[in-house]
């Protein structure tokens, strides 16, 4: 086992002679998630989701990192949205951190699979209620005609899960991404930025720079 301390402080030069010894990409991404909570970045969790559509255009939006575990990367969505119906055709993505105040940047890209009913389930019994209920009541990515109709079905099931917990929709639930590339980015001056990639093969990572 090994540790490091990053911060604002930590040159290029130390941060590549951390990278070239450390074995685990992940642990790297951890330690730079723990400085942008330090900083209180409002980025935190924020990270672009890019995928592709069945005819093979890209398509991006912003989603919440939920959980790391086991070295993938958990998010949660409905499953009749676009961004599912294109990982159930492509199951590839890529996700990209950006934290502004640290200057920091990670991509990420990798296989997606599906998380177990068991976990969808488990994750969103941590859901704020509203939130809840706002899963049964929207059809993310579907055509509505008005705000109003949205409103009414929100209300509609408020009444029908009153003075209950309210259940996980079917078609409510996570996806993992596997990461095969992850590169790190921290920006310098000139524009002569750091780029660190990691590349999994015969599962050891490689790591190489990049030139800006």
């Amino acid at each position: 086992s090994w540790s490091f301390t990053l911060d604002n402080s930590t040159t290029a030069l130390e941060t590549e002679s951390i990278m070239r010894t450390c074995p685990d990409p992940i642990a790297f991404f951890e330690e730079w998630f723990r400085e942008a909570k330090s900083k209180r970045d409002a980025c935190l969790d924020m990270m672009t989701l890019a995928t592709v559509t069945a005819r093979g255009v890209p398509s991006a939006r912003v989603v919440l990192l939920k959980e790391i575990n086991q070295g993938q990367f958990y998010f949660f969505t409905n499953y009749n949205s676009n961004k599912a119906a294109d990982l159930k055709k492509k199951p590839q993505a890529c996700l990209v951190f950006h934290w502004p105040s640290l200057q920091k940047q990670v991509r990420i890209t990798g296989a997606v699979t599906k998380t177990t009913r068991k976990e969808s389930e488990e994750y969103f019994r941590t859901r704020p209620r509203g939130s809840q209920i706002g899963a049964w009541a929207s059809n993310q990515s579907h055509v509505i005609s008005s705000r109003e109709v949205l409103e009414k079905r929100f209300s509609d099931f408020e009444k029908k899960f009153s003075g209950k917990d309210v259940p996980c929709p079917k078609n409510w639930g996570g996806f993992r991404v596997d990461p095969k590339e992850i590169e790190f980015w921290i920006g310098q001056e000139s524009r002569l930025h750091d780029r660190f990639l990691y590349v999994k093969k015969n599962k050891k990572w490689i790591i190489s720079r990049l030139a800006p």
